[in-house]
């Protein structure tokens, strides 16, 4: 079995862009006419860009080759350009073209991914979804705390049993920074008032996305512990374990991380020096499928969890379940909504969701399969703005404070 081509689909995703500006999918066919699905989790550059890095990639290292042969494809990729270091839109590239082998190598067994990779352990999995609350305009307005106490109490009654959200302020291309006592009370403040709307029904998720110097997130943390999150997300900015692992050994909150991280050398040294317990790989970034089986196999030696992140289109999460499946010490997955929508459109079958959970597709390779009228209706991408930016300005303490969340009376 041969591969001999690659295409890209640049998606533009619809307003309000839920899962980011644009996916980018990469379909492969073998000689003997399989076709392989993938998603490439790269932001750094503009997609027109990554798409040229795609074919480039796939000229060198996988025409002509056996789509078996994963190992072999991500060794030569880690080292080419005499590299051999993690690389974010390198991995990204090979995460989503690795995926698409895993899809040609199961529908040739008539297998899902999963039992490929160690079999089935899982028969649902356990996910949760960010909060969106909309005002009565209909747009989001992530301010508003009792918008946010709506949106929770819905994912509750849903039966959704983890909800994340992310008070403590914006991202700043010049983090970590000291945020304001302002903004660690309305972070309080929201984890106080969804605490009491769900109870003991749904676990708190506390996102952040390194925003914080060590000591400023060892401060929040004192405000959160009360309400008992399950995870605190990032803390601080990523690159610096050690600074990581001074947060978590102050607090008794876990620590998760791993959206911005890629292979097992980087989620190794993460481990190594005790900053974090679970590890959110992106199946899309990470060097793909076999590299997250091996992340999770160094983490269960730990006794540390995956909770796989998903920001981005469907077939990304579709392999994310694959891994997910067949993983002994996987946790949670992060879901979007309950998959309706354009990550529902996009597919042929939208990926199964029930009271809570994901339930694994048992049909071969990923699972799913792409609607090409609707991605060729969606392509090009013709905006400029990355899948996801941050704000260009240094973090302002007095730009940044909202009143939204102050109205509301304590309710301790």
């Amino acid at each position: 079995m041969k591969v001999t081509s690659c295409e890209t689909h640049i998606v533009a995703t619809p307003p309000p862009h839920v899962g980011g500006m644009y996916w980018i999918f990469v379909s492969l066919k073998t000689r003997c006419g399989i076709e392989g699905v993938g998603e490439v989790y790269a932001a750094t550059f503009h997609p027109e860009v990554v798409s040229t890095a795609i074919d480039d990639v796939f000229d060198r290292y996988l025409r002509g080759h056996d789509p078996h042969h994963v190992e072999r494809f991500f060794h030569e990729t880690y080292a080419s350009g005499f590299t051999q270091r993690p690389d974010l839109t390198m991995m990204g590239i090979v995460s989503g073209l690795e995926m698409a082998c895993w899809d040609i190598i199961g529908k040739a067994a008539n297998k899902p991914v999963y039992e490929l990779i160690g079999g089935k352990v899982h028969d649902k999995l356990r996910c949760y979804t960010y909060l969106y609350p909309k005002d009565r305009d209909g747009s989001y307005n992530y301010d508003n705390v009792e918008l946010a106490v709506e949106a929770a109490v819905e994912a509750k009654e849903q039966g959704f049993t983890a909800v994340k959200f992310d008070p403590a302020g914006p991202y700043s291309a010049y983090s970590g920074h000291m945020i304001s006592l302002e903004a660690m009370e309305k972070s309080a403040t929201f984890c106080r008032r969804i605490r009491k709307a769900v109870g003991n029904s749904c676990d708190l998720l506390f996102g952040t996305h390194g925003q914080m110097s060590p000591a400023s997130a060892i401060r929040l943390a004192k405000y959160l512990e009360p309400f008992d999150p399950m995870w605190f997300e990032e803390p601080v900015p990523p690159g610096q374990s050690e600074a990581m692992a001074r947060v978590a050994a102050k607090t008794t909150i876990p620590v998760a991380t791993g959206e911005r991280l890629t292979t097992k050398y980087e989620f190794h040294d993460v481990l190594k020096h005790g900053a974090a317990s679970i590890l959110q790989i992106n199946l899309g970034r990470i060097g793909g499928i076999l590299e997250g089986k091996k992340i999770a196999s160094i983490a269960e030696a730990y006794y540390a969890q995956i909770a796989p992140h998903l920001y981005n289109g469907p077939v990304g999460a579709a392999a994310s379940i694959q891994l997910a499946t067949a993983t002994p010490n996987f946790l949670i997955q992060e879901s979007i909504g309950t998959w309706d929508g354009f990550h529902a459109e996009v597919l042929q079958e939208k990926i199964q969701w029930c009271d809570g959970y994901i339930i694994p597709s048992e049909k071969p390779g990923l699972g799913v399969e792409l609607n090409m009228d609707v991605v060729k209706a969606c392509s090009p991408y013709k905006g400029k703005t990355l899948h996801l930016s941050m704000d260009s300005r240094p973090y302002d303490v007095k730009e940044q404070s909202s009143t939204d969340w102050k109205d509301i009376p304590d309710q301790k």
